[in-house]
């Protein structure tokens, strides 16, 4: 059996969902290469974004409240990777890093968790709505323009009570969370993608690394996902163009198929009165230039609101 000869240390929030995509990028490695138990360790880092629950993301910084003590661990050696919902990742990353791999994508779905009902159309007017994405709170203004729509932060659990206790009739929530948890069964219906894009890198787990890290680089490419790395990749290049964070409703989803990949994009106002959409079809190899040229083609388009 292939022994490792440097332990690799993960960094990951603390959260359930964090610490499952952190031991499945461990069994991953452990299975990849047939090392021993403790090759891989796992470590908990308590982010900014963890403290703040009394107010949105788009309030208080954006996406990076939730990688950057993970990353300072990471630039400073204290860790040799970083695991993440790919979602939460800012589209500019802090010098000497990049995203080095990814686990296969798992479903990039939203989920509607209501308590009464079985579908959108089932809440009555002015229900209360529990979210803290501006993207699924524009795409629900769209839908259906008289809901309530009130902050809900926390973690899966958390916002999983606050709907159960009668805080709010409705909320949303990644339906590959939720799964990864065991909670699939929470959820009341399921979102098609055609009529709710979700989030830009949705159901992705990302592993961030040190460029030029040879020893992790060769570690993770037996077990990184091709598909996934293209999908995510087309999607932050979209992003990037849009300067997008947790302060613009934006939706994107590529998939792969083959050799090709096709991509739908979505950029919203708050009330989801406006919206400009793009698509792109090509080349895997092209993924990143075609969703920058997307991203242009959209910020081409926007009112100067839409991207304040």
């Amino acid at each position: 059996m292939m022994q490792s000869l440097t332990k690799l240390r993960i960094g990951t929030r603390g959260s359930p969902l964090a610490l499952w995509q952190a031991h499945a990028v461990r069994h991953a490695l452990l299975a990849a290469h047939q090392w021993e138990a403790d090759a891989v360790a796992i470590e908990v880092i308590r982010t900014s974004g963890d403290a703040i629950t009394d107010r949105a993301l788009s309030e208080a910084g954006g996406k990076g409240l939730f990688t950057l003590e993970i990353e300072d661990a990471l630039v400073g050696g204290r860790i040799d990777l970083a695991v993440h919902s790919a979602k939460d990742m800012a589209t500019v990353l802090p010098d000497g890093l990049h995203i080095a791999g990814y686990l296969p994508r798992a479903d990039v779905r939203d989920a509607l968790i209501l308590r009464e009902g079985s579908s959108l159309d089932d809440l009555p007017q002015g229900a209360k709505m529990g979210t803290a994405s501006l993207r699924r709170e524009a795409q629900l203004r769209r839908l259906r323009p008289d809901l309530a729509i009130g902050l809900l932060r926390g973690n899966v659990q958390t916002r999983l009570a606050r709907v159960a206790e009668g805080t709010f009739d409705a909320t949303l929530l990644a339906l590959a969370g939720l799964t990864r948890l065991g909670l699939q069964d929470k959820a009341t219906c399921v979102l098609d993608t055609e009529a709710f894009l979700p989030a830009v890198g949705q159901g992705a787990i990302a592993i961030e690394g040190r460029i030029g890290d040879e020893h992790c680089a060769a570690a993770l490419a037996l077990m990184t996902d091709a598909a996934t790395f293209a999908a995510v990749t087309l999607e932050r290049a979209f992003l990037a163009e849009l300067d997008g964070s947790c302060r613009t409703p934006i939706g994107g989803l590529a998939t792969v198929v083959g050799g090709r990949i096709a991509f739908r994009g979505l950029l919203l106002s708050n009330d989801g009165r406006e919206a400009i959409e793009t698509a792109r079809e090509g080349d895997v190899a092209d993924a990143a230039s075609l969703g920058a040229d997307a991203g242009r083609e959209v910020r081409a388009r926007a009112p100067a609101h839409m991207l304040a």
